[in-house]
């Protein structure tokens, strides 16, 4: 089972920039889908984007669409999201998630890293 760690999170003001990234190890990192996901206090976590394990497929929340890019590096068994134009509802600790292309269910999560929009 891969373990993932992101980092990059942080404060930042409305209309700012972040790119949060995700390392990966252990597992075969070509056999997983990658995504990451959102959760604010009471709230359900929610998806935010994913990638394909070539990442020539990509896919995003429609709150997010637009301004968020997810990419991968299989060489570096690395994930990022680039996320522009940020707004205060996209503060969040905000998770990478892994799921084999073969399952229905994202069952690798990282710790998280908490991302702070200021208005």
């Amino acid at each position: 089972q891969v373990q993932l760690v992101e980092s990059g999170g942080g404060l930042v003001q409305d209309g700012g920039s972040l790119r949060l990234s995700c390392a990966a190890s252990g597992g075969t990192f070509t056999r997983y889908q990658l995504g990451w996901f959102r959760q604010t206090p009471g709230k359900e976590r929610e998806f935010v984007a994913a990638v394909t394990w070539s990442g020539i497929n990509t896919y995003y929340a429609d709150a997010v669409s637009g301004r968020f890019t997810i990419s991968r590096d299989n060489a570096k068994k690395m994930v990022y999201l680039q996320m522009n134009s940020l707004k205060p509802e996209d503060t969040a600790v905000y998770y990478c998630a892994a799921r084999l292309v073969t399952s229905s269910e994202y069952e690798s999560w990282g710790q998280g890293t908490q991302v702070t929009v200021s208005s």
